[in-house]
């Protein structure tokens, strides 16, 4: 495994800092006004082409094996960003569940994508220094993807989100006082000299939560197809920076795609079995065949759910 320079990690956060400012001053402006589905298509078509720019410069100028580089990039990325896909659905039964006004979700979207920027360096660091350690590991990762894979058939798109649930807002409602009352765009707020939290920031704080349970899923998936820590992480930062802008394209359609579930839960399920194939029979499956049955099974359920759901309607 090549070893990048500090500079190199250094270079690359310094980007996601910069592109994080410029989607936070041009996109869905701080309680400004409600994002809409244009806006929101064109945005994330700039995120999408902003990463196929980086996965570009990786085919020029990454050493060793560029274009393999390149093509580990590109699937690490399809399988983040398809993953994501399913999560941002529970992100929009949770905007129900509070009650928050499109206007006001863009700033939750933001911190939330924010903080899972902070955790997926933390996991995808660990990740590797474990892998590199005990390889056997990955093993495990391949069972437990196959099996979220399969349970994924079992679930119910009318589940509901219970926040209250939520161990973490069960902890931070013990020690902290919080208000049922919705203050526009504010987390905080001070009433009769009291500091209190809004139910804005208990959306925050679920997001930031679940977000640990999707890495579970979305990080070991991406090793299926690298090793490399750089691009293992950039894949995934890159596919969750576009999110927010996705969210609100996705909010619009969100009916038209009830069999994603489907196509995510095969996806899992193959991820899982090229692990088990490498670790287990030393079988490789080549990364543009792993690219190319990912993307063909994403295509594929949202085509099928766009076209059964027409003709339902």
């Amino acid at each position: 495994m090549i070893s990048l320079p500090l500079w190199v990690w250094v270079s690359f956060y310094v980007l996601v800092f910069i592109m994080l400012l410029i989607d936070l001053k041009s996109f869905g402006r701080k309680g400004q006004h409600e994002v809409n589905v244009s806006e929101a298509l064109i945005m994330t078509a700039v995120w999408v082409g902003v990463s196929l720019l980086f996965c570009v410069g990786i085919e020029f100028f990454y050493p060793g094996d560029s274009h393999e580089k390149a093509m580990e990039f590109l699937a690490g990325y399809l399988i983040e960003k398809s993953l994501s896909m399913d999560n941002l659905f529970v992100f929009l039964m949770l905007f129900s569940f509070f009650g928050i006004q499109r206007k006001y979700q863009h700033e939750v979207l933001f911190w939330g994508i924010f903080g899972a920027l902070v955790l997926r360096s933390v996991f995808i660091f660990a990740g590797t220094a474990i892998i590199q350690r005990f390889e056997w590991i990955l093993g495990l990762f391949g069972v437990f993807l196959i099996y979220t894979g399969i349970k994924m058939f079992g679930h119910q798109d009318d589940e509901s989100v219970d926040p209250s649930k939520n161990i973490f807002v069960k902890l931070f409602k013990r020690f902290f006082p919080v208000t049922d009352q919705m203050h526009e765009d504010r987390f905080f707020i001070v009433e009769q000299g009291r500091r209190l939290a809004t139910p804005l920031f208990i959306a925050l704080l679920v997001i930031e939560t679940t977000d640990v349970a999707f890495a579970v899923d979305s990080i070991p998936a991406v090793f299926s197809v690298s090793r490399d820590p750089f691009i293992v992480l950039t894949s995934n930062i890159f596919a969750i920076l576009g999110l927010r802008a996705l969210y609100f394209a996705l909010a619009a359609v969100a009916k038209y795609f009830t069999y994603l579930k489907y196509g995510l839960g095969i996806i899992l399920s193959f991820v899982g079995v090229k692990m088990l194939l490498e670790v287990i029979w030393g079988i490789e499956v080549p990364t543009p065949l792993s690219l190319a049955f990912i993307f063909g099974v994403l295509v594929l359920s949202m085509g099928l759910s766009v076209v059964i759901s027409k003709r339902r309607s």
